[in-house]
């Protein structure tokens, strides 16, 4: 890691804060809420949310040549998996951080 920038670091942050918070989310809130919490277009925007944040961790973390191209699907996701919170509603937590993982990916990507 002592290779990896500030603004690496704070982006592998966002994506465990994004991965964990969205896992945590999906588990604990939308499987007892039912309804729309477990549409199958949410659920799987989810899912592709943390295994997505889970990826990019592991590519930064060795500071991988190709760690932008992981980073730019990230951003993409993360911003659809906001949408998607911000849709279904009460789910401020996980709309918060894939928004600020949605900022700092798309800064790594470019």
């Amino acid at each position: 890691m002592s290779t990896a920038t500030a603004s690496m670091k704070e982006c592998i942050e966002n994506c465990q804060e994004c991965q964990t918070t969205c896992a945590d989310m999906l588990t604990s809130h939308c499987l007892s809420e039912g309804g729309n919490h477990v549409e199958q277009t949410h659920v799987k925007l989810m899912l592709d949310c943390i295994a997505a944040c889970a990826a990019c961790v592991d590519f930064m973390s060795r500071n991988s040549d190709h760690h932008a191209h992981y980073c730019k699907a990230c951003a993409a996701i993360c911003k659809a998996c906001a949408d998607s919170c911000e849709k279904v509603g009460n789910m401020d937590n996980c709309v918060e951080c894939c928004r600020k993982c949605h900022e700092s990916c798309s800064s790594m990507a470019s």
